[in-house]
Parts: C-alpha cells; sequence; structure tokens
C-alpha cells in the first residue's frame, strides 16, 4: 500500500516516466499498477525501483506510516496548547515530503486551519475550511466532526456566537473523542450572555480537561464557569474561587492565565462598584500582558474607566493614558480599541454632547457589527439615560424599546 505511493512520489521528483523506471527490471504497465495499487509485486522489484531512486523503502515507509501518529500528537499539543511544541511540530510538518500523498491529508489540513486560528490567522484558515467543505461528504466521520469544530472556532474569532453554537452542537461525539468543543461551546454561549448553558458546557470541558490532565485548561475552564455567577450579594466566596485560580495559575506557571483571571476578577469588582478594587486588579493584569497587545488595551481600558468612575486620579493623568491606549490601538488597527479609548477621551474631557454622538454614531455599531454584547447593552443604557436627561422623549423611548428586545 505504500510502496506504491513512495514509488510514485520519488519517480515524479526524479522526472522519470514508468518506462524508464522500469527499464531492465519490470514494465511500466506493471509499474502504473504498483502505484496505483491495483497488483501484488515481488519484495525484489520493490527493492530495486528503490535503488534505482536512491531510496531506503522501509525508512521511507516507516515515515509514512508514523505519519498519523505525529499529526495526533500535533492536535494533543494544540489541545494542551504548548505553544513551542505546537510551532515546532508545524515547522515539522510543513518540511515533510508525504503530506501530500497521504491518507491523512484532510486531517492535516483541519489541523492546519486550526493552528492558523490559535495564531489569529483566520483568512487562510478560512480558505482551508471552505476547501475542505466541497468535499465533505468523503471524509470520515472523525475528519468531518474536526471540520465542524474548526469551522465553530473561526465562528468564534469572527464573534458570530450563533453560528459557531449551531455548528458546534452538531458534532457527534461518538465519532469525535475530543470533548475540548465543549469549552468553546461555554465560549460562544458566555459571550451570548446566556450564563447558564455556558457554566454547563464549562463543567463539562472542565471534566475533559481533568481526564486528559490538562491542568491549564482546567484553568480556563474554570474561570469561565466562576464568571457565570451574578452573586451580588455575598462576593466571598466568588472572591475565594478566583484567588485559588491565581495560585493554580502561579503553581503551573502560566503568567497569561493569571492575567485572564486577574481581569476578570477586576470586572468583578468594577460590576459591583467597588472601583479602588477593581483599578488595582486591572493593574495587576497589565504587568502580565504586553503592552501593545489587544489584551493589554482591554485591561487598560477598564483600569481607566475604573478610576474615572472612583475620581482615583486626576483627569490630566487619565486623559494621558486614554491618548496612549488610543496611539497604540491606531497603530495596530485596533478597531474596538480604537472606539473604546476615543469614547474614554471625550468622557474624561466631559465632552458629553461629542461622546454620546460618536457612541450613537460610530461606537455602538461597531459593536453590532461584531456582537459585543456587553458593549451593547452598556451603550444602549447610556444613551437612554443621556436622552432621558435631555428630555429627549421620543429617542428614549426608542432607546428603551431596543434595550427591551436586547
Amino acid at each position: 500500500m505504500y510502496e506504491g505511493k513512495i514509488i510514485k512520489f520519488y519517480r515524479e521528483k526524479n522526472q522519470l516516466t514508468q518506462e524508464q523506471l522500469g527499464e531492465g527490471i519490470c514494465s511500466g504497465t506493471h509499474i502504473s499498477k504498483i502505484e496505483r495499487l491495483q497488483t501484488e509485486y515481488a519484495p525484489e522489484i520493490i527493492t530495486l525501483l528503490s535503488e534505482r531512486l536512491g531510496i531506503n523503502i522501509d525508512n521511507e515507509t516507516r515515515n509514512l506510516k508514523n505519519l498519523k501518529k505525529r499529526l495526533n500528537n500535533w492536535q494533543n499539543v494544540i489541545i494542551m496548547q504548548l505553544l513551542d511544541e505546537m510551532n515546532s511540530i508545524n515547522n515539522e510538518l510543513e518540511q515533510d515530503k508525504f503530506i501530500q500523498i497521504s491518507e491523512y491529508i484532510n486531517l492535516y489540513k483541519l489541523l492546519k486551519a486550526r493552528y492558523l486560528l490559535m495564531n489569529n490567522n483566520s483568512d487562510e484558515a478560512i480558505i482551508i475550511i471552505k476547501e475542505i467543505q466541497k468535499i465533505e461528504h468523503k471524509l470520515a466521520p472523525y475528519d468531518c466532526n474536526l471540520l465542524k469544530h474548526v469551522l465553530g472556532i473561526y465562528y468564534l474569532s469572527k464573534h458570530e456566537n450563533l453560528k459557531a453554537i449551531q455548528v458546534l452542537k452538531s458534532i457527534q461525539e461518538e465519532d469525535y473523542n475530543n470533548r475540548e468543543y465543549y469549552y468553546h461551546l461555554a465560549v460562544a454561549y458566555h459571550s451570548i450572555e446566556s450564563p447558564v448553558m455556558a457554566y454547563f458546557y464549562a463543567d463539562k470541558s472542565r471534566q475533559f480537561f481533568k481526564e486528559i490532565n490538562n491542568y491549564l485548561r482546567v484553568i480556563d475552564a474554570e474561570m469561565l464557569m466562576i464568571i457565570q455567577v451574578k452573586d451580588d450579594g455575598d462576593f466571598t466566596g466568588t472572591i475565594s474561587r478566583f484567588e485559588n485560580l491565581i495560585q493554580s495559575c502561579d503553581l503551573c506557571n502560566a503568567p497569561d492565565r493569571k492575567a485572564k483571571v486577574l481581569h476578570n476578577l477586576a470586572f468583578e469588582y468594577y460590576r459591583r462598584k467597588n472601583y479602588l478594587q477593581a483599578s488595582r486588579f486591572y493593574n495587576k493584569s497589565m504587568s502580565h500582558k504586553d503592552i501593545e497587545s489587544g489584551p493589554y488595551l482591554l485591561s487598560l481600558e477598564g483600569y481607566i474607566r475604573s478610576s474615572f468612575d472612583g475620581r482615583l486620579l486626576p483627569s490630566n493623568e487619565l486623559l494621558q493614558l486614554a491618548k496612549e491606549g488610543l496611539e497604540t490601538a491606531i497603530k495596530k488597527n485596533q478597531l474596538l480599541y480604537i472606539n473604546l479609548f476615543n469614547l474614554l477621551c471625550y468622557l474624561i474631557q466631559n465632552k458629553q454632547q461629542e461622546y454620546h454622538k460618536f457612541l450613537r454614531d460610530q461606537a455602538l455599531p461597531m459593536f453590532k457589527k461584531f456582537g459585543f454584547v456587553y458593549l451593547i447593552r452598556r451603550s444602549k443604557k447610556e444613551l437612554f439615560n443621556y436622552y432621558t436627561e435631555l428630555k429627549l422623549t421620543g429617542q428614549a423611548l426608542k432607546m428603551a424599546h431596543l434595550i427591551i428586545n436586547h
């Protein structure tokens, strides 16, 4: 089975016809049948053809057989989010000469799309996804479900959360042993503010991550579970759970995850109007992040807002921070943060008319386009309060209608 594919690969690489390769050994017709796996053949013939091609057929066969094992290892590394190993295996596979002739080519392409999505390269990923969708009816059951999983992750990257839920829930678990997709379902439900379903699937993903001893992803799942619990009364239980996650991040030497936990804890304090603690934890989160990254800008925006609402810093310092954030957002072409920091600049300078005009005409349409549910809801409430204060009854009622129907 493998020998015929290998012979064909090296024959074409050496630009030989079947007759030229078989001269003195066997007919070109016989080689054609060997390459198409349509005949039995003597081992001696394969040995002679291999010698003519200058290859060790046993080594080449072994490499081709091991390809499935290497692809499975790559997928496990991707699930574990071991970035250095993930990149190393990707580089090795890109150089593998047998990928294109392997029966695992579709598995490789789907894992490549998943890898690209993890590196925020959705444009290249969707090209591969669409290519595989054309032959979906020919895929093995596992690959078919992997396609759905990768497509769901793509939809998440584009904030198309309802599409993500639809495709992820169509996965047949009996044909797909990677229950990591529960985590992505939880993220999608969280994004549309469905806390019960988000908690349910986050818990299922946590169980899976525990089974495979993936403690970093256990942290991810548990953090997602914590932020679904809106206990506006006694906050001590939630704080304790956050503190345990922070300790877990330290034990696992995971500063990137610690930054996320600190950010979410800051938001919980902000939601409860404890602006001092919110600004403190936003600041701690920022200390673990690249100052030009999106996650840093998100925490910076939270830090400025909590400091502004709590009157913790003078206006000139807050405005300088907002301008620095805006400058970075423009430099990195981060549309979300360009809008958020523009809003902050207007807010800090008490330019109410400009703030609400920008919010209505620029920011809110962008939030709607990309499905930022929390920001959409916050923006509508701000506009409702603004119109009410100005006694613009018609516009206030219109905004109230949007809030109710949201």
